[in-house]
């Protein structure tokens, strides 16, 4: 049962793995885990043939800074329970094909998946959260449980647009959402490393991601949908989406339209975003961000390169909230991509459930 305090933490750091360790989002995990007060990096993983060389010698380090002392000393395992060090809970960064394989084996022999690919995301009975918004969706965990015979669990964070888009609207819910129009720009950093090639995207804009769309619109209504009588309910809304890739290194930026069911004024849409709060603040989750949104009145504003990082990345920025012509108001939002969009996204879960006790049900310790 959750309680509105503060959670305290682990009498000890409490040991987890990393799969994917090397990618760029393996990479913010591996980052934000060295100085996490619950959580200890306890083993990381890759491909095959890394196999039993030491992370620092393996990873190209892509991300501000230098890999930390720590994780840089580990042994890099193969992605399997035998190999990776007992560990509760298990942060996947894996590729969707990879991942489709290997995370139902980490349930199964009982750890806790917290898992940033798109592989089980849809699937009936396997959450979708963003813990502001849906954290009541981890009640589908049980049904998992009973239904797939696994003694871990697997949890799943949405597509790093998603994540953005779904924040701004989850307070405007209340004044009934009928229609929402989308067309993302999204940085470099989402197609990984070396993703697309520098002579595709210097001085151009591509107009094409694979999956991207289909993503944010199926997402996007889970998640502002309910569990109710053992299933998942999909919001009501109509959602079109289009997105494309700029050149910029990280930082997703949306372009989108909302009609609503009743009339509104400017200031009710600004109220609700100043004040949206959700559990993770309620609790106090490391991770999580002081303020979920914040407006900026100026102009030309939210941009990548100054807005990004807002609340160590944690948090969504937006602005140009005006009228349109078409459906009733339109608005710019700006999320972090690899830390709001992903490592964060999947951290914050995991907090989520130790909150929830969710960890302890697990069965694969140290």
């Amino acid at each position: 049962m959750i309680h509105d305090t503060t959670i305290e933490a682990p009498a000890d750091r409490i040991p987890v793995v990393v799969l994917g360790a090397t990618g760029l989002v393996g990479q913010r995990l591996v980052a934000m885990l060295a100085r996490h007060p619950w959580f200890r990096l306890a083993g990381v993983a890759a491909s095959e043939r890394h196999a039993g060389r030491q992370y620092g010698e393996v990873v190209q380090w892509r991300i501000e800074g230098e890999a930390p002392p720590e994780a840089a000393a580990l042994r890099l395992a193969r992605p399997t329970p035998d190999d990776c060090p007992p560990a509760t809970l298990v942060f996947s960064a894996l590729p969707a094909l990879e991942a489709e394989a290997v995370e139902p084996v980490f349930a199964r022999a009982g750890a806790f998946v917290s898992s940033n690919a798109s592989a089980f995301r849809m699937q009936p009975d396997v959450p979708l959260v963003i813990p502001e918004i849906n954290p009541d969706h981890l009640s589908a965990l049980a049904n998992q449980r009973a239904s797939r015979q696994w003694s871990g669990a697997l949890v799943t964070n949405p597509n790093c647009s998603t994540i953005g888009l779904a924040l701004t609207l989850a307070p405007l819910a209340r004044f009934g959402i009928d229609q929402v129009m989308v067309t993302t720009l999204q940085a470099a950093s989402g197609a990984g490393y070396p993703g697309v090639a520098s002579l595709d995207l210097i001085d151009n804009v591509i107009p094409f991601i694979a999956g991207e769309e289909e993503k944010i619109e199926t997402e996007t209504r889970k998640i502002l949908g309910v569990w109710q009588d053992g299933a998942f309910v999909d919001a009501p809304i109509r959602l079109s989406a289009q997105t494309t890739r700029v050149p910029v290194r990280e930082g997703h930026l949306a372009s989108v339209s909302v009609k609503f069911a009743q009339t509104l004024d400017p200031d009710e849409i600004l109220a609700a975003w100043e004040a949206y709060s959700g559990l993770p603040q309620t609790l106090g989750l490391p991770t999580a961000p002081q303020q979920v949104l914040r407006y900026l009145d100026a102009p030309d504003r939210p941009q990548p390169r100054y807005d990004r990082d807002a609340e160590n990345g944690m948090g969504v920025t937006l602005g140009r909230l005006r009228r349109c012509a078409v459906l009733d108001y339109r608005f710019i939002c700006l999320s972090h991509n690899t830390i709001r969009g992903a490592a964060g996204a999947a951290l914050l879960n995991a907090e989520l459930a130790y909150a929830r006790g969710l960890l302890a049900a697990s069965g694969r310790s140290a």
